[in-house]
């Protein structure tokens, strides 16, 4: 793609970048055929090629964005598909970073999405509040279909609909300490305890810490460790992220000079994305972008530390797994084998639903924010799951697994949390629910 910024422009390392970028894009249109919004609404401008066409006459006449621009982009769910299908090596998900932190500066929302907005981002990646906002969504509930009769209020009404009825008690694993290995230690890792997951779900760090201590691993909670900054990096909030970024980065240091860390465990791959790349999203700062940079080469998904460990294979388990593959974690960490052959050596049977490249509509708040477009892509992805008839459904991020499990009675786990069954520890919560349901 032709580009005309000038001098002055690429005299700023981001507007470089994005030119740079740019400069890929061949116009083939790969993208349009895997991209979710343009799948689902035919759309070019909600296409990659088209955020392209608009990011760039945005940026090269150094405009505020309008807003068109805005609802194309807020449109966008980044899961990268696109940068699995473009055949031109497009870094997309840098380019439509840098679109939300120039959106965020220049265009000012209409009130009830800034507020809505601001809510997520002041509530979202702080676990107490997000906990007491989850016991007070109880009482709204009820009101959730009249929020739906008002558009400015959908975000509203979905924010209710997603929130469970019930919100586990709070896990110890969740606090600092250090898990010592229960066999020889083979290894040290770090864990990531996160901001949302250890309230919906606290099941799945206990899964994985239980796992890794059982195969000699000893896993470290590090005093101080916080949300990873995707919520509000998706949002354009580029330097409230950015101070989670470094806040974070702090931590693992200490825990690496500590003790030294073969790697940092995530157990929510849309963290996982994020914090592998602190690398880059630091690489301007000079107090930060070395110590960033390592930290992102030790963070893996757990199921990427698992397949290191030559798990032995077990007996079968007569269950079929349906194996969602989250878009973080496909298309943004590239990691898409490793998941599935743990759980077939683990026993299980493993089924790929059809059209697994296309998001299930989660991603971060999007379900949230475009709530219609993530109902159609919910519909979509629990149509090709349930048609592969499993007993169990198993993904690694806690969003896809909230989205599924609002629309399908089977019961949907954390990879971790079977392979950790498989493996000698306890049934997963969620298929004992099942059971007795």
């Amino acid at each position: 793609m032709q580009t005309n910024f000038t001098a002055e422009q690429l005299a700023d390392p981001h507007v470089a970048e994005a030119e740079s970028i740019l400069r890929k894009c061949v116009h083939c249109g790969f993208c349009t055929a895997t991209c979710p919004t343009y799948v689902t609404l035919g759309n070019e401008l909600d296409s990659p090629r088209g955020r392209i066409y608009l990011i760039k006459d945005m940026l090269e006449n150094g405009r505020p964005a309008d807003e068109q621009v805005v609802t194309h982009i807020d449109r966008c769910l980044s899961c990268l598909a696109c940068t699995t299908t473009c055949p031109s090596g497009v870094d997309y998900m840098h380019l439509v970073d840098h679109a939300r932190t120039h959106i965020e500066k220049t265009y000012k929302r209409p009130v009830a999405n800034r507020l809505t907005r601001n809510m997520l981002a002041m509530v979202l990646p702080y676990p107490g509040r997000f906990r007491l906002a989850l016991k007070l969504a109880a009482l709204g509930r009820p009101f959730a279909g009249l929020f739906d009769q008002v558009k400015a209020l959908k975000p509203m009404a979905a924010m209710l609909r997603l929130a469970p009825s019930r919100v586990p008690p709070p896990s110890d694993y969740a606090k600092p300490a250090t898990h010592a290995a229960s066999v020889a230690r083979r290894g040290r890792v770090a864990i990531l305890t996160g901001c949302a997951q250890p309230i919906l779900d606290p099941g799945i760090n206990e899964a994985a810490i239980s796992l890794l201590t059982r195969l000699g691993v000893e896993v470290v909670v590090p005093q101080g460790e916080g949300c990873c900054g995707a919520l509000v990096h998706h949002m354009g909030r580029e330097e409230q992220a950015l101070e989670s970024a470094r806040r974070n980065v702090d931590v693992w240091t200490r825990a690496i000079e500590e003790g030294g860390l073969d790697a940092i465990i995530v157990t929510t791959s849309g963290c996982g994305t994020t914090i592998k790349d602190y690398g880059h999203m630091l690489r301007l700062d000079p107090a930060y972008a070395e110590k960033a940079a390592r930290v992102s080469a030790l963070a893996k998904d757990v199921t990427e530390y698992l397949s290191t460990l030559d798990l032995p294979i077990s007996e079968t388990k007569g269950l079929t797994v349906a194996y969602h593959s989250a878009c973080s974690l496909q298309h943004g960490q590239k990691v898409t084998m490793a998941p599935k052959l743990l759980l077939k050596s683990a026993g299980f049977t493993v089924k790929d639903p059809p059209e697994g490249h296309l998001c299930c509509g989660s991603a971060g708040t999007y379900n949230i924010m475009q709530p219609e477009i993530s109902a159609r892509l919910k519909a979509r992805k629990v149509r090709n799951i349930e048609a592969t008839k499993p007993d169990i459904i198993a993904a690694g991020n806690i969003g896809c697994m909230t989205q599924i499990g609002s629309a399908t009675g089977i019961p949907v786990v954390h990879t971790v949390e079977l392979l950790n069954w498989a493996y000698g520890g306890p049934r997963p919560r969620a298929l004992d629910r099942r059971a007795s349901a």
